[in-house]
């Protein structure tokens, strides 16, 4: 999560890191979970300048196989498993607008922001990348598969290099 902030803060966003969400009894009850924790969102990034929030939920699994698109295609009346924003559409309407609502009570969104649910994927199964892809576009979800996180840091080092050789260029040192 820590990496992905920093990439996402390079492109720009604002991040704040394990949001938690405050459902009521009464929204529980429509999601048929009535004794849940608060879901929390691994990352919430704001592009100020497109007053949009994206929520994004953070999966390395570097040491397994990796985000199964089959686990992402599965749809649950009740919330289950570890992908339930995605899964589950009634939970993630529910979560989202009560997200938004909390966001605007603190200050950190308007009305007419627009939130729109993310994945960051460090490993996908069998490489399936571009079907993953593919899926995320369908829904209008941001996506960032383990090629693109390794390119953006791989170009972050390459900024930070330029910045430090300069630096050392300009100081004569």
């Amino acid at each position: 999560e820590g990496i992905i902030k920093t990439l996402l803060e390079q492109d720009g966003y604002w991040v704040r890191q394990s949001f938690k969400v405050n459902l009521s009894k009464k929204e529980k009850r429509e999601i048929g979970k009535y004794s849940m924790p608060r879901p929390e969102i691994d990352l919430l990034a704001l592009g100020q300048n497109e007053n949009s929030i994206v929520a994004i939920e953070a999966k390395s699994y570097l040491d397994s196989p990796g985000v199964r698109i089959e686990d992402l295609k599965e749809s649950h009346q009740i919330p289950t498993g570890r992908y339930k924003l995605f899964t589950c559409k009634n939970y993630r309407n529910v979560v989202l607008a009560r997200l938004k609502q909390d966001l605007i009570e603190s200050g950190m969104a308007v009305a007419s922001t627009k939130i729109t649910l993310g994945l960051v994927a460090g490993n996908i199964y069998r490489s399936r990348s571009v079907e993953m892809r593919k899926l995320f576009e369908e829904q209008s979800w941001f996506f960032w598969a383990p090629e693109d996180v390794r390119d953006r840091v791989n170009a972050l080092a390459v900024c930070r290099i330029s910045t430090a050789f300069m630096l050392y260029s300009l100081h004569g040192k």
